[in-house]
């Protein structure tokens, strides 16, 4: 579940900042498959994983965790 939550955003600020899933994929060293996993919630990501996101999309990595549930 945490998984989803966290590819439903990864994939949104990609789709924001105008990348494609293999030019994005490209640009943070993973393969396609990996990111399409990641973005459907089928693996959860590594904080090195992250990390790499939010650097490429010049975002936080506290704009990049999804909203707590309340």
């Amino acid at each position: 579940m945490e998984g989803e939550k966290w590819g439903r955003r990864i994939r949104a600020f990609r789709k924001l900042k105008g990348y494609t899933q293999e030019g994005f994929a490209r640009e943070i060293g993973v393969s396609v498959s990996l990111l399409g996993e990641v973005e459907r919630g089928n693996r959860n990501p590594s904080e090195a994983f992250l990390l790499e996101v939010a650097e490429i999309l010049h975002i936080s990595i506290e704009e990049l965790q999804p909203p707590e549930e309340k």
